[in-house]
């Protein structure tokens, strides 16, 4: 599974994720020249890269994911890690994604952690 990660994504839990998982194939917003971009534009992006976004944005990203497949327009998925969840307990949890998951399990869903 490839990831793209929000612009405002806990740092520390992608660098844990990358120190377990050193192969990991995640993209931050930051380096994909998306910084400041609006949540349309990058889910747009991840899906014409087949990549899963990791935010913390519950507000306005469901709602915009949402509205791409009821558009009939491809989305990948998109992983809502609360802020307030831990950092390790975070880690735990989308290492079952990256371990386990297959791109089409979070296919045209959002879902949100804890599982």
């Amino acid at each position: 599974m490839r990831f793209l990660v929000d612009e405002n994504f806990d740092n520390r839990i992608l660098a844990g994720l990358l120190r377990r998982r050193p192969k990991l194939d995640a993209l931050r917003v930051q380096d994909a020249g998306l910084i400041g971009a609006e949540d349309p534009v990058i889910l747009a992006w991840a899906a014409s890269e087949g990549r899963v976004l990791l935010t913390h944005d519950i507000a306005t990203i469901p709602p915009f994911a949402y509205e791409r497949v009821l558009a009939g327009d491809a989305m990948p998925g998109v992983i809502e890690v609360p802020f307030q969840m831990p950092v390790g307990n975070a880690i735990e949890e989308l290492l079952l994604f990256v371990d386990e998951g297959q791109l089409g399990d979070v296919e045209n869903q959002v879902i949100y952690l804890p599982l």
